[in-house]
């Protein structure tokens, strides 16, 4: 039971780098249709989509790190 519930908060962290994932990918399909519309202001709004995915790419990070640490320290 023990490691059953370890699993699941490992896939629980899964998920939320996952979720991350796919709002990056709207952040970018936002900042594509930004550039079309007004192709002057592509600098500042490349600059920012980069930014805000660094950003919240730390998440997902965070949370494939907590995963492995709950997978091989507290599952071994």
């Amino acid at each position: 039971m023990e490691k059953a519930l370890l699993g699941f908060a490992a896939a629980m962290c899964v998920c939320g780098g996952c979720v991350t994932g796919i709002f990056e990918g709207k952040v970018a399909i936002q900042a594509v249709e930004s550039i079309g519309k007004n192709p002057d202001a592509s600098d500042k709004i490349q600059s920012m989509a980069i930014i805000g995915a660094a950003v919240s790419e730390t998440c997902a990070i965070y949370c494939l790190l907590v995963a492995f640490l709950i997978i091989f320290i507290l599952g071994a």
